[in-house]
């Protein structure tokens, strides 16, 4: 069983304890990254893959929801949250490295029951949305006041990542757009921020925009700028959405149809 979660429950608001203790772990891997050695999280769906990441040395995780929904059977946005936080604890127990988690956009829940459930299912960061239940954008300021509530109920023992979907929900300016947003979410009390599908060439803009508050850029498992690459134009962390989950599935089916050919006939 995980001991960077602590176990389910571990710790309460923000009187310290085992959660807070493997959220400040999280926290100090993003601090003082140099230039072209942003952390790199991979996100694994499933307990296999989040124990094959481990043993491959990388400090710490991040699940991505739309890969946990792949492995459960749903289209992504429609993992029931029950599920959601159950596929979670199964990942953090499987492990002994920090978790931080993708809950989209936090299922409807109050800030005060949703981090309850993160430190039940024992993930010390949480990644949450901008896209609203209608698919567009939340109101900036309103997120922004939900997220402070989160942040207020967490104390320091949750690491907030506040995704912005600007550039993926048809913001007229995406790049002012996601600035503006970002430092909303900073002031609110995120940790860091994540642009999700920001081209590379906006990069040093919404680093320049951000001061020191770490910046997260998705990248694909193959092709595109290297981690470094994206390091150097202002990612502070990497990490790759479905990405993984989608090449695993494609390197199965290669396998499945050679093993087909090998039964035929």
């Amino acid at each position: 069983m995980s001991t960077a979660g602590g176990g389910a429950g571990a710790g309460t608001g923000s009187g310290g304890g085992p959660h807070d203790s493997a959220a400040e772990v999280l926290r100090a891997l993003h601090r003082d990254r140099a230039a072209g050695d942003p952390l790199v999280l991979p996100g694994p769906w499933d307990a296999v893959s989040a124990r094959a990441f481990e043993a491959a040395g990388f400090p710490a995780l991040a699940t991505p929801s739309a890969g946990i929904a792949a492995s459960l059977g749903y289209e992504d946005g429609a993992t029931p949250a029950a599920e959601m936080f159950a596929a979670v604890t199964r990942i953090v127990r499987s492990v002994s490295v920090p978790v931080t988690a993708d809950l989209e956009g936090g299922y409807g829940l109050p800030a005060p029951e949703l981090v309850e459930r993160v430190r039940e299912s024992g993930a010390v960061g949480v990644n949450l949305e901008d896209t609203g239940p209608d698919g567009g954008l939340t109101d900036p300021r309103a997120h922004a006041e939900w997220l402070a509530e989160v942040r207020a109920a967490a104390g320091p023992g949750l690491f907030v990542n506040a995704r912005v979907d600007a550039y993926i929900r048809g913001a007229s300016e995406p790049l002012d757009s996601a600035i503006a947003r970002a430092r909303l979410y900073a002031e609110a009390g995120a940790d860091c921020v994540y642009p999700i599908a920001a081209p590379s060439a906006d990069l040093p803009a919404l680093r320049a925009a951000l001061g020191d508050l770490p910046l997260n850029a998705l990248a694909a498992p193959d092709g595109g700028p290297s981690f470094a690459e994206l390091g150097r134009l202002g990612a502070t962390r990497i990490t790759f959405g479905d990405g993984l989950l989608l090449r695993a599935r494609d390197d199965l089916a290669a396998l499945a149809v050679k093993l087909r050919g090998c039964t035929a006939g």
